[in-house]
């Protein structure tokens, strides 16, 4: 018995990141000044298959070839290195 091409692997069964889910991506982004940076960003997922997942944002995101995406919704591949759940971050006190 031949084992197919096709056929799907274990890590693609069940998708790393659901709809809904808070994550960050490592994209370009404009910062709360207005200029543009390459870092982390925060997200929420708004669609997702066992391959790529759709992440919406708050702030512009650009590709990075320079163009802005209009409807701030970028497309990454579910096991990239360039998406992680979202990290909570500690706030100071003053």
């Amino acid at each position: 018995m031949s084992r197919s091409v096709f056929r799907s692997t274990h890590a693609q069964d069940r998708p790393r990141f659901d709809v809904g889910d808070l994550v960050e991506v490592y994209c370009d982004h404009e910062n709360e000044a207005g200029e543009r940076v390459r870092g982390w960003l925060e997200g929420v997922v708004v669609q997702a298959d066992y391959k790529m997942v759709a992440v919406q944002f708050n702030r512009p995101v650009y590709l990075t070839n320079g163009w802005l995406i209009p409807d701030k919704v970028l497309w990454v591949q579910q096991q990239s290195e360039q998406i992680r759940p979202r990290r909570r971050r500690r706030r100071r006190r003053k």
